[in-house]
């Protein structure tokens, strides 16, 4: 496993570990959860479906316009 190391304000800080402690995690859970939904997040696919729904339909937006 790597380690990577971040420089964070000590407001951050204590802003992360309170959202742990309600959770009842450790701040390394909550970050490695938070890390693991962000490069899992289907936002290219939004991105792809929305592209091609404004593509397919643009002269129909234009008419409209």
């Amino acid at each position: 496993m790597a380690v990577i190391t971040i420089n964070i304000t000590e407001q951050q800080l204590q802003k992360l570990q309170e959202l742990a402690q309600r959770l009842d995690i450790s701040t390394e859970e909550l970050l490695s959860a938070s890390l693991e939904d962000l490069l899992n997040s289907p936002k290219n696919e939004f991105k792809d479906a929305a592209s091609y729904v404004l593509r397919k339909n643009a002269e129909l937006y234009h008419r409209l316009a």
